[in-house]
């Protein structure tokens, strides 16, 4: 897992053609808005989080986010454990995102 912040956040899925924006918040999080084209997978719930994260496809890049880090942190440690090689956190997460959202 890579900490980056949102410029280094921007530019690297702006050059990168496996990128993939993974959203692991709660569902009522994600209805408060959202960064365009994220994949939601809520990592609460357990063993579910799991089993999605096991259908991805590993050689990929993910761009990984919650609200402030910190699950999001938990979600790359999972995935990079479970074989994915680039994981990258979203240093302060959604609530400090500047950049375009759906809402």
């Amino acid at each position: 897992m890579k900490e980056i912040n949102q410029e280094e956040w921007r530019e690297k899925i702006a050059q990168d053609d496996k990128a993939v924006i993974l959203d692991v918040r709660t569902e009522e999080e994600v209805e408060e808005g959202y960064i365009p084209g994220a994949k939601v997978i809520d990592i609460h719930k357990g063993q579910e989080f799991i089993d999605e994260i096991d259908k991805l496809d590993k050689s990929k890049n993910f761009y990984v986010y919650c609200r402030s880090g910190k699950r999001s942190a938990q979600a790359c440690a999972i995935m990079d454990q479970k074989g994915f090689s680039n994981t990258y956190n979203l240093i302060g997460g959604f609530s400090k995102w500047e950049g375009e959202k759906t809402e």
